[in-house]
C-alpha cells in the first residue's frame, strides 16, 4: 500500500541513522545463457538470479542508471539507509551530527572493511566524493555533491559557454568542505545549511572507494571492489552477465541470505519475462504492461504490484533554439492526451500526471502543472502558432527496453501529427546501454523519453537536477535553484516543502520539461524462493539480502 508520508530527517542534532534496503540486479541480454538443464536459474547451489538490462557503469559516482544501481547495492553499503517505511536510518554511519545542519560530523563503526580486505575508513569516503565531484572526471553524479564546501573551485565555469575557450582546469582535486579528522571520523562543510543531508547519504553515489579503486579507474568500472553484502565473482560480462557471490568478510547490517545472485542481462524486458515463466531466470520487476495480466494468472500469487517513485517525462533539447519558445513547447504538452496512452498502452495501470513528485514523496500536489498538463489540442495548435509553427522534421528519442516505451511514444508521435499538424515525425529508438550518454553529449535532436526513480524520498530529490547547472538540456535553472536552496536550509521537512513546491511552479513555468504519468511498479518471482517482499524504497523492489531459497 502506499507508504504514509512522514518526516525524513530528525532535527539536529542528527543522531545516527540506520538502515536496510539492497537495490542490487542487473541484467542479461536477449543472448543471457539459459541455466544447464536441471540447474536452478542462478545456477547450482543456494544462488538466484535477476533479470534486467545492461548498465552502464559499476562505479558508484558514475552510474545513475537503475540497471546498474541494481548491482551497485548488492555491492556497496552506504552511510545511511532507507527503511520500508521511507525513513533514513544508518547503515555504515555509526553517528552524524551537526549542531546547525550546515556542518555535520560523521563517524563510521568499526570493523568494517571492503572485499579485498582493506579497512573502510573516513578516507574512503573522503577520496571518493572528491573523485566524483572533481569536474574533469566528468562522473555524472558528482552534482550531488555540490552541497559541500569547494564544489565550484572544482568545477569551474566555462567563460565563453558554447564559444572556443574550455573551462579552466581546477586548480585542486579536493573539496575545501571534507576534513578527515581520525580514522573513523570525517566532518563536512556545507555551502549553506541542508536538513536533508543525512537522507542523500542513503544514495549509491556516496558510497566510499577503496585505496585500490584508484589504481586502475577503467578496470574498477568492470570488476568493482565494494563493502556491500556481495562480491563480485568475475568481471562484468558485458550484455551476458554479472554475477555477484556472498561476502565472508562482511560485519554491516544486511547479511546474505543467499550464496550468490546472476544478473542475467536481457536486450528486452520481454525476452526477460519469456524466461521468468519457462523457470530460467528468477526475479524480475518492471514487467511490460500488456504482459502484467499474464504474470498474474500465471506466477500463482508471486506476482506484486505496489506505488512506483518512477515517473516518466518528455524532455526537450533546450540547446537547440528550435525548441526555446515555450510556448512551442506548452503546445506540445497540451497535444498529447495523457490517459488514452495510459489505458492503450499500460491497461489503465499508470496514473497520468501533471506534477514533476511521485505520490509517496512528500510535497506532491496532484497537477500543480495546471492547465499546462492537460488535453487541450485546440487550444495547443493555436499555441504552436503563436511560437511560429514547426518547420521540418521532428525526431523523438527512446531508449530500447520494452515495447511499451516504443509503442507510447509512437502514439505521441501520432497524436502531435493529428492535433498540431506536424506531418514529418521520427522515432529514434537507442539501445538502452547507448541511451543516457547520448543524451549527456547532446545527441538529441528533438523531444526525449526520460524517468526519475528517486536516489531518496525526498522532492529535493526529483527538483535539483532538473534545476542544476550544466544540466543535460541546458535550462538556466538559476530561479529554481534559489527556491531548492530555500528548502534545503529550512529547519525541517514541513517548513521545506513550500520552497519546494514554489521551485516545482518555476518549473512549470519554464516548461523544459512536462511530466507524463506515475508508473506502477510490478514484479515476479519463481516458486524456489522465498522472503522476497516489495518495497518501492529500494531500486530492484525487493531487498535482494533477505530473499532465501527454499
Amino acid at each position: 500500500m502506499l507508504p504514509t508520508p512522514r518526516r525524513l530527517v530528525r532535527p539536529t542534532p542528527v543522531t545516527a541513522l540506520s538502515a536496510s534496503p539492497a537495490w542490487l540486479a542487473v541484467l542479461l541480454s536477449a543472448l543471457a545463457a539459459s541455466a544447464c538443464a536441471g540447474d536452478p536459474p542462478g545456477g547450482s547451489g543456494k544462488t538466484f538470479s535477476y533479470a534486467s538490462l545492461e548498465p552502464t557503469h559499476l562505479t558508484p559516482g558514475r552510474e545513475t542508471s537503475v540497471q546498474g544501481l541494481y548491482v551497485l547495492d548488492a555491492l556497496f553499503d552506504t552511510l545511511t539507509r532507507i527503511s520500508p517505511s521511507g525513513r533514513p536510518d544508518n547503515d555504515e554511519a555509526e553517528s552524524i551530527t551537526s549542531p546547525d545542519q550546515r556542518t555535520w560530523t560523521i563517524k563510521i563503526k568499526p570493523g568494517l572493511t571492503f572485499h579485498n580486505g582493506e579497512p573502510v575508513t573516513a578516507h574512503s569516503y573522503v577520496n571518493a566524493w572528491n573523485a566524483a565531484a572533481y569536474g574533469p572526471n566528468a562522473w555524472v553524479n558528482g552534482f550531488y555533491f555540490a552541497h559541500i564546501d569547494g564544489y565550484d573551485a572544482l568545477n569551474p565555469q566555462d567563460p565563453d559557454g558554447k564559444g572556443p575557450r574550455s573551462a579552466p582546469a581546477p586548480r585542486t582535486r579536493a573539496l575545501a568542505g571534507l576534513k578527515v579528522r581520525d580514522g573513523r571520523t570525517f566532518q563536512v562543510r556545507l555551502s549553506a545549511p541542508f536538513s536533508q543531508f543525512p537522507l542523500t547519504l542513503a544514495f549509491l553515489g556516496f558510497a566510499p572507494l577503496p585505496r585500490a579503486a584508484f589504481a586502475d579507474l577503467k578496470g574498477f568500472d568492470r570488476a568493482p571492489i565494494g563493502n556491500g553484502p556481495f562480491q563480485m565473482d568475475g568481471a562484468w560480462q558485458h550484455n551476458r552477465q554479472i554475477k555477484v557471490r556472498k561476502n565472508a568478510r562482511y560485519h554491516g547490517i544486511r547479511p546474505a541470505r543467499t550464496d550468490g545472485i546472476t544478473f542475467k542481462i536481457y536486450a528486452t524486458r520481454e525476452t526477460a519475462f519469456t524466461d521468468l515463466l519457462a523457470g530460467r531466470v528468477d526475479i524480475m520487476r518492471s514487467i511490460p504492461a500488456p504482459l502484467v495480466p499474464r504474470a498474474q494468472r500465471e506466477m500463482k500469487g508471486r506476482f506484486r504490484a505496489v506505488p512506483s517513485s518512477t515517473m516518466e517525462y518528455l524532455e526537450f533539447p533546450l540547446y537547440d533554439k528550435r525548441f526555446q519558445n515555450p510556448d512551442l513547447r506548452r503546445a506540445i504538452s497540451m497535444a498529447i492526451d495523457r490517459q488514452a496512452i495510459v489505458n492503450g498502452v499500460y491497461n489503465g495501470r499508470y496514473r497520468p500526471t501533471g506534477t514533476i513528485l511521485p505520490p509517496i514523496v512528500p510535497g506532491y500536489r496532484p497537477n500543480a502543472c495546471g492547465e499546462t498538463c492537460t488535453y487541450q489540442p485546440q487550444k495547443a495548435r493555436r499555441l504552436l502558432g503563436k511560437a511560429g509553427g514547426w518547420h521540418g522534421p521532428l525526431e523523438l528519442s527512446v531508449a530500447r527496453q520494452d515495447s511499451t516505451d516504443q509503442q507510447w511514444m509512437v502514439d505521441v508521435a501520432n497524436q502531435l501529427r493529428q492535433n498540431l499538424g506536424i506531418g514529418d515525425i521520427k522515432l529514434r529508438v537507442v539501445p538502452q546501454a547507448d541511451y543516457l550518454p547520448m543524451l549527456q553529449r547532446h545527441g538529441a535532436t528533438g523531444p526525449y523519453r526520460a524517468t526519475w526513480v528517486m536516489d531518496y524520498p525526498g522532492a529535493e530529490n526529483y527538483l535539483t537536477a532538473r534545476c542544476s547547472a550544466g544540466n543535460r538540456q541546458e535550462y538556466d535553472g538559476s530561479a529554481c535553484r534559489g527556491l531548492i536552496s530555500k528548502g534545503d536550509a529550512a529547519p525541517s521537512m514541513s517548513q521545506s516543502l513550500p520552497f519546494y513546491q514554489q521551485a516545482e511552479d518555476v518549473l512549470f513555468k519554464d516548461l523544459p520539461v512536462i511530466p507524463l504519468w506515475n508508473r506502477q511498479d510490478t514484479a515476479a518471482h519463481s516458486a524456489r524462493l522465498t522472503g522476497v517482499n516489495v518495497d518501492p524504497y529500494v531500486f530492484p523492489l525487493v531487498r535482494l539480502d533477505r530473499i532465501a531459497i527454499k
